[in-house]
């Protein structure tokens, strides 16, 4: 949730006192002293709240909230009154205003409605990202969520596959949404505009095959647990993708082909055909940094299945789901956001037999590597942003064992010394 408050007062002991109070409560002060000021901080970019005086030499509180709504209509204005503007800071709410506090003003109460505005921003925000990417003419970004370096390298990856026409094997655990990234690979390539047939592998025969391609003609087909396909249907298979099957062929698997390959269970032919292109999926435990946001799409998304408002989700809560391993992956994140908005008792996880230091001891571990992720692998300055010293950041990584290199994308330099 974004935390940046711009202060826009003239009196400077007013300015300041207003600054330190948010500053000692983990907000980000922005101060201004005029309209002239403060109006080069609102740009379509801004992603806080403002919080402004009503009386102020030239152009006054009422000139900045108006000019704040014609940059951005849902961007929340705070208004402080005199002793003698109230009827005026209710006319101001006529026009836009989201609310307004007497000066001076309590703390507590300014905190309050601060922590209302901040929350609204951010669900604005948030709606307009999932909307753009709802209406991105990018499968990838549409359908595949997480900025985790390991989320932009699945997303580069299904990219760079799509539009090779080559057969596809995507590969992952079960849950993480081997089906929808197939169904992704589809819809990049240059058949996307045609069918896009799926079928499980186990007690698939050969002529239902053929039926397959016949139906996914100038489409794809997507055979899931490829692993299960009988012995007969391999062979049927791999002879209709040598002669040529019409259509894209796009293979999942959760289990380990090449080791199946190696105890005689799968042909070693149909194997290395359909592992011209390889995508796999990572775990949720490998991309902790994604959990709250695709908890929070998963939330929104059961919550309209429901017809029901969306409960709101705390940092606490958040912090929480990050902490637990998600064996299940997406599948059973999206379980517990179903849970969640129907308000129904958690299911015990791996965290509930744990004590609350092994708790924090998980809080923290996630921590540590969704700075890493944001700082390219950096370790110098992922303890910068998590305010720590480099020794004890060094210390924290090799108690969990993590290593700063895991979290380097390729092609991004890195200025680690």
């Amino acid at each position: 949730m974004t935390s940046r408050v711009l202060l826009v007062d003239d009196d400077v002991a007013v300015r300041e006192a207003l600054a330190q109070t948010l500053e000692l409560n983990d907000l980000e002060a922005v101060t201004a002293a005029s309209f002239v000021v403060a109006k080069d901080h609102i740009t379509p970019q801004f992603d806080g709240v403002i919080v402004s005086d009503i009386r102020m030499p030239g152009r006054d509180g009422f000139h900045l909230l108006d000019y704040a709504h014609e940059i951005d209509g849902e961007l929340p204005v705070i208004l402080l009154t005199g002793e003698g503007d109230i009827p005026m800071a209710v006319k101001a709410m006529g026009r836009g205003a989201f609310d307004f506090l007497e000066k001076p003003c309590a703390a507590a109460d300014l905190l309050a409605v601060l922590e209302r505005a901040l929350k609204t921003r951010a669900l604005v925000l948030e709606n307009r990202r999932l909307k753009v990417q709802l209406e991105s003419g990018d499968p990838a970004a549409r359908m595949l969520f997480g900025s985790s370096p390991q989320s932009l390298e699945l997303r580069a990856k299904v990219r760079s596959v799509a539009p090779t026409g080559a057969e596809v094997l995507v590969t992952g655990a079960p849950g993480s949404g081997i089906s929808k990234v197939a169904e992704v690979v589809h819809l990049m390539s240059e058949v996307g505009q045609g069918a896009f047939v799926k079928r499980p592998g186990a007690g698939l025969t050969a002529t239902e095959f053929d039926a397959l391609c016949n139906a996914g003609a100038g489409g794809s087909v997507f055979i899931d647990e490829v692993s299960a396909l009988p012995e007969a249907t391999q062979y049927a298979v791999l002879d209709r993708l040598e002669r040529g099957a019409g259509t894209r062929m796009i293979a999942g698997s959760t289990a380990d082909l090449a080791k199946l390959v190696d105890a005689g269970t799968f042909n070693a032919g149909l194997f290395y055909r359909l592992d011209v292109m390889r995508v796999r999926i990572p775990t949720l435990s490998e991309r902790r940094e994604d959990i709250p946001e695709l908890y929070q799409h998963y939330v929104a998304q059961a919550a309209e299945q429901a017809g029901i408002e969306a409960p709101e989700l705390s940092s606490d809560h958040l912090a929480a789901l990050m902490a637990q391993d998600w064996p299940g992956n997406a599948r059973s994140l999206m379980s517990a956001a179903m849970r969640f908005v129907l308000g129904m008792p958690e299911e015990a996880t791996e965290s509930a037999g744990l004590g609350l230091a092994e708790q924090l001891a998980q809080v923290e571990r996630s921590l540590l590597i969704a700075a890493l992720g944001r700082q390219n692998g950096r370790a110098a300055a992922a303890a910068q942003a998590l305010k720590l010293p480099r020794k004890t950041f060094y210390d924290k990584l090799t108690r969990y064992g993590i290593r700063p290199e895991d979290y380097r994308r390729p092609g991004r330099a890195t200025d680690e010394v």
